[in-house]
């Protein structure tokens, strides 16, 4: 079963939308469970193993609302595009590529502006909005963690 970062964020929507707790998907011996926070928040993918796994909330989680709201404004108007998930980040398509953006580039909504590998999966990261980018907040290659930002954009 392959679930990309697009179906995923249709997923939660759709959780969210209709007011649904938890949701369980089975293909094969592969399996998707997401639950919802208690305020209706985050939900939280979690791995196939025996038995109900539940796990507490990361500790850096951003404010509660939509999975699917990367961003976060600052008190400067400035918009923060954060990591959906664990990753390792990388600004471009493969190794000899340039980036996908640099710092005073225009982007639109749904452009790509990076990509998060995590379990072996590259996902593209899309812009939820449109603006300049101020600066990219990570370095190549690094790791990072659910939440963390990524780009600061100045909207508008």
């Amino acid at each position: 079963m392959d679930i990309d970062l697009k179906q995923l964020r249709e997923l939660m929507r759709a959780m969210k939308q209709l007011d649904v707790n938890e949701l369980e998907i089975e293909q094969g011996d592969q399996r998707v469970f997401l639950r919802r926070g208690a305020d209706g928040g985050v939900a939280h993918p979690t791995p196939h193993m025996p038995g109900p796994v539940t796990l507490p909330p990361p500790p850096s989680l951003p404010p509660a609302g939509s999975y699917g709201d990367l961003t976060h404004e600052d008190d400067a108007g400035a918009t923060y595009i954060t990591s959906p998930f664990v990753g390792t980040f990388y600004r471009s398509p493969s190794p000899d590529a340039g980036p996908f953006v640099e710092v005073g580039h225009k982007v639109t909504p749904g452009q790509v502006l990076c990509i998060v590998e995590a379990m072996k999966l590259m996902n593209e990261i899309e812009a939820e909005v449109g603006g300049v980018i101020l600066e990219v907040l990570v370095d190549n290659g690094k790791p990072v963690e659910f939440g963390e930002r990524l780009f600061k954009v100045k909207t508008g």
